[in-house]
């Protein structure tokens, strides 16, 4: 089968390539507002692909700023700002907004694979072809379908230069034709995310982490965000913001975005060590923006506890729980597994031994003891929670719903080898 995937390399520019593709970055982003704001203001029986392309082309000619951008890119805008659309009517996202200036990512797309001239120069070291930027070097580490090893079913078909906090980066659109996956024959497991336990799995194991910056990091962080609020206070309003701030702000960014490797680093290492072990991996189906929705409330209801809300919202967001999932899913499914996700309710609430729902089980917020008559299961609150995940799993019944909600009251059969 045909299998399509991203590979990130880092970029290494020099001084004046480094100018040059900003450049191309604010460029597009100011495309795509053009785009955006043609768009709306049009009737809708008057927006169409050709009208568009048609204004993109005039732009061009009477905007010299924008031909900074090279004119396949300027399509992969329109494309992109399409695509946008689709989606937001198919109820897959919203609908496309202006871009900030600071508030968006910089990327330039590099639509054509035979435009990118990708050579291997080395063990770590390989060279692109960026249009109107010249040769780049990028960090190899990856093996690529390139020269006499592409042909139509294994290649490189673009690719999307991206502007991260600590650099340029290339992403790579790679094909690749693999063998149709047998069916995986390993175990089940149920996992529970948690954040004092990152990942609670049903045979008893847990997948954990450590800080992801250093205790020197996190202190240089700390003083940082301290210099930055005092800078912005000695700052008045709707005054320009100093070299200085905008330094500081630079240094932040790149101590979170050094987390965040470490973070999607340890992911990608853990999710992958979980498809090849399992067959079948039950998740629980959480809405999770509603999860870290702020607490804060409004003047005339304030809300409670918004210092500790605004701490578990945090927490939430740096464990990342949906890009796990994101991860596992297609991994699995490369290996010849699935994932199942399962209703959230009363997962941590109800006995995996003997199925029953009594109150007081949940002792503390890591210990779990049944109070049915004639159980007493003891247990980690976040294995039990995973056991009752891959109980459900296994079950017929997935997807968002009232699994164990209706039925609290009664015993849940148990269905898999956790079974008492």
């Amino acid at each position: 089968m045909k299998r399509q995937r991203g590979h990130k390399a880092r970029l290494y520019l020099t001084p004046s390539q480094a100018v040059m593709a900003e450049g191309q970055g604010h460029a597009a982003r100011a495309m795509w507002n053009l785009v955006h704001d043609w768009w709306t203001m049009l009737p809708k029986d008057k927006r169409n692909l050709a009208a568009a392309d048609q204004a993109i082309r005039q732009g061009r000619k009477d905007l010299p700023w924008l031909g900074a951008l090279p004119a396949q890119a300027a399509q992969q805008v329109l494309k992109t700002y399409f695509r946008a659309w689709v989606n937001c009517w198919e109820g897959r996202a919203e609908a496309p907004t202006f871009k900030s200036r600071f508030r968006s990512r910089m990327a330039v797309d590099i639509p054509q694979g035979r435009d990118l001239q990708i050579v291997r120069l080395g063990r770590r070291w390989g060279r692109m072809w960026a249009p109107k930027i010249g040769h780049v070097l990028f960090r190899w580490t990856k093996d690529l379908s390139v020269g006499k090893r592409a042909d139509k079913l294994n290649k490189v078909t673009g690719a999307r230069l991206v502007r991260e906090a600590d650099g340029w980066y290339v992403v790579f659109r790679v094909q690749t034709e693999v063998p149709e996956p047998e069916l995986h024959a390993g175990p089940t497991v149920g996992i529970d995310r948690g954040i004092a336990k990152p990942l609670a799995l049903s045979d008893g194991s847990f997948r954990e982490h450590g800080p992801w910056l250093t205790p020197g990091e996190a202190e240089r962080l700390r003083r940082l965000e301290k210099a930055k609020e005092h800078k912005r206070r000695t700052r008045k309003k709707g005054e320009e913001i100093s070299n200085r701030l905008a330094r500081t702000y630079d240094q932040i960014a790149q101590l979170r975005a050094t987390a965040k490797r470490r973070a999607v680093d340890w992911q990608h290492k853990t999710t992958t060590e979980l498809a090849e072990t399992f067959s079948r991996i039950g998740v629980e189906d959480l809405t999770i923006t509603n999860m870290v929705k702020s607490a804060r409330g409004t003047v005339e209801n304030p809300g409670a506890q918004v210092r500790q809300k605004v701490g578990l919202n945090r927490a939430i967001a740096q464990e990342a729980w949906g890009r796990t999932v994101t991860l596992l899913e297609y991994k699995t499914a490369e290996r010849g597994g699935q994932v199942v996700k399962v209703p959230a309710p009363n997962t941590s609430r109800r006995c995996s031994a003997c199925g029953f729902i009594t109150p007081g089980s949940r002792e503390t917020q890591a210990r779990f003891v049944c109070k049915a008559d004639g159980c007493g299961y003891e247990a980690n609150a976040d294995t039990n929670a995973s056991r009752n995940i891959d109980h459900a799993a296994g079950s017929t019944v997935s997807g968002r719903g009232d699994f164990g909600v209706a039925r609290s009251a009664k015993r849940q059969p148990l269905t898999t080898p956790h079974a008492a």
